[in-house]
């Protein structure tokens, strides 16, 4: 054929060989002097490819592939949007379970949210894989298929399309694209335990509030990129104001918060140190703790409380503990934001592993049910594991779950109109803990028991005596 002797027949005779995959098999064997003088490589994107590509997908493309995914595995997956953004995208939730329409009784719900800083998108693709390995290996993968089969797994891509939009490939520092469209960082942008936040909502921060106000997460982690380190909360300090006037300057900065920055811990701070560990471990690199630049802080383990590592007011992961009692921690996983597409691939085999275990942490600990004495359960009742003072709610089926590492423990379950009841359990490492508590009415009829204070009913999952310190 003429067509053969053609640079266009050529490549038409490769992609029709190769189908989806990209023409050049292995672009780290690719200089970038050879690339320049290449063919550029063909997007073989397609929304509905068995194998995503290693390629950065737009709005668009994430959004047909979301979608497809969706219509081949109906019985794995379920996709909905939780809002959307000020220029009108659609914040995409996939969840991935073997009961994805509807929660399954007595299994956690768990998630993870990428992309929060639009120029670090390195998360919103690892997400996109993590997708795509779930339902790909349900039936091959033992492990894959017990994960899915006791776990809700809810995966938010990108919180940040807009900003996303307007980010550049290849821009491993600065600030383009890391706003959302009306300039606010959206990790700056939640309520803060220590410090009233006065910045004005948002829609996309809006939207994870209300999603996570009426799903009980029990496990969550935030993708980012600037670093290589797992992070825990807090994330600021009683003296974080401080700060305010002082940070003018990089350089500033980074003197003032070596000399003032510490840790600031939360009664949970063993099982956050646990978590962080678990993603750290099982990276390929993020427990070496290796600085990602020579004027950086390395970090032991490659894990950092927040707070020790720079206070910020606002942050997601603090509201996530201690408005909803969800153990989130926020994953640094690329030294580059923005690093190149051909990068994709290694960043997938440095993270698929602790992206599987991390979530797999869900059944740790204590799980159960709080019943009425006719047996039916209780819905919002709270619970506080003693000597912690950060508490949680059960579910509307009565479920509690709690991350809690081997020891003796004993919680404190109290619901309006019931007697309060203390019960003591151990936990081993084997498995979790199976604990179901019956609640008696209390002696007082229910129209005269004590009403919740205007904090519990604010933050719905602290403990009474659980006071925001005065500013």
């Amino acid at each position: 054929m003429i067509l053969r002797n053609t640079i266009a027949g050529q490549l038409v005779v490769l992609l029709l060989i190769y189908g989806r995959h990209t023409l050049l098999s292995s672009a780290k064997t690719v200089t970038s002097e050879q690339m320049s003088l290449a063919l550029p490589e063909p997007r073989a994107y397609l929304p509905d490819a068995q194998n995503l590509d290693f390629v950065y997908h737009d709005h668009e493309e994430l959004t047909r592939f979301l979608r497809a995914t969706s219509a081949r595995y109906p019985n794995l997956t379920a996709l909905y949007s939780i809002g959307k953004s000020i220029q009108g995208r659609d914040l995409w939730v996939m969840v991935v379970s073997s009961s994805p329409y509807e929660h399954m009784v007595g299994k956690p719900d768990v998630k993870y949210v990428g992309n929060i800083h639009g120029n670090e998108p390195v998360g919103r693709e690892m997400l996109l894989h993590l997708i795509q390995y779930f339902v790909s290996s349900y039936n091959t993968d033992q492990y894959v298929k017990w994960l899915l089969d006791n776990t809700r797994i809810h995966i938010l891509p990108t919180m940040n399309p807009d900003g996303y939009a307007v980010s550049k490939e290849g821009t491993c520092d600065g600030g383009q694209g890391r706003y959302n469209a009306r300039g606010f960082d959206l990790n700056r942008n939640f309520p803060d335990y220590f410090k009233q936040n006065n910045k004005r909502g948002q829609p996309e921060t809006d939207a994870v509030k209300d999603w996570i106000s009426k799903i009980q997460f029990v496990l969550s982690g935030s993708l980012h990129g600037g670093a290589l380190v797992a992070s825990y909360p807090y994330d600021n300090t009683p003296n974080s104001r401080l700060l305010k006037g002082i940070c003018r300057s990089s350089a500033l900065c980074a003197m003032f918060q070596t000399y003032s920055a510490a840790p600031s811990l939360t009664p949970d701070d063993d099982v956050f140190k646990h978590l962080s560990l678990v993603y750290a471990r099982n990276h390929a690199k993020m427990s070496r703790g290796v600085a990602c630049k020579s004027a950086t802080p390395a970090f032991e383990n490659g894990i950092t409380n927040g707070a020790a590592w720079y206070p910020l007011t606002g942050g997601m992961q603090d509201f996530n503990y201690v408005w909803y009692g969800c153990m989130e921690i926020t994953l640094e996983i690329s030294c580059c934001k923005f690093p190149p597409a051909y990068e994709l691939k290694k960043y997938w085999e440095d993270n698929q592993l602790s992206l599987i275990k991390f979530l797999a942490e869900a059944h740790r600990g204590v799980q159960g049910f709080v019943f009425d004495p006719a047996g039916m359960p209780i819905e919002r009742a709270s619970i506080k594991i003693k000597g912690r003072d950060v508490g949680f709610q059960t579910t509307k089926y009565g479920e509690f779950w709690r991350i809690l590492l081997p020891g003796y423990y004993k919680a404190e379950v109290f619901a309006e109109g019931y007697a309060p009841r203390e019960v003591e359990f151990v936990i081993v490492e084997q498995h979790p803990t199976l604990l179901n508590v019956t609640l008696q009415a209390s002696k007082y009829n229910v129209g005269s028991a004590r009403k919740p204070k205007k904090e519990r009913k604010q933050r719905h999952l602290l403990h009474d005596e659980l006071q925001t310190p005065n500013e």
